[in-house]
């Protein structure tokens, strides 16, 4: 579990605006260098510090890696992000920047939404269901 005190939906929300917005583009200061999901990211807690001060598991995003991507020089490139198990790390190597992108988002709906419920159901709320998607 991270020490990261800032709200876990909050920062996913964010994160999730953050990449529909387009905020993965190329950089204005550094166009030449490609930008990295999570890292790039304001949700990371070294954004914008090159000395990295702070140790990748004081992050909240290292809550949701398995115990064998933890020690990993960026562990939150090893969240699962699909039933197939593809992370940024591995989708980085095999798949355009499109589909990982994609991944993403679909990786923080899914995480937003049972956050929600699980946060509805402890409220003694009735959990929010999800919109049927239509027949094809």
């Amino acid at each position: 579990m991270s020490d990261d005190k800032r709200d876990i939906l909050e920062v996913l929300k964010f994160e999730l605006n953050f990449l529909e917005q387009g905020g993965y583009g190329r950089s204005v200061r550094t166009p030449w260098k490609p930008t990295s999901i999570f890292l790039d990211s304001p949700s990371c807690i070294n954004f914008n510090d090159a000395s990295r001060p702070h140790p990748c598991n004081e992050c909240l995003l290292t809550d949701f890696v398995p115990a064998n991507g933890q020690e990993e020089p960026v562990p939150c490139h090893h969240i699962p992000l699909n039933s197939q198990g593809e992370t940024v790390y591995t989708m980085e190597r095999q798949r355009e920047q499109v589909d990982l992108e994609e991944a993403v988002k679909n990786w923080l709906r899914t995480t937003i939404q049972r956050i929600e419920q699980e946060r509805a159901v402890k409220a003694g709320r009735p959990a929010a269901v999800p919109a049927p998607t239509p027949a094809h």
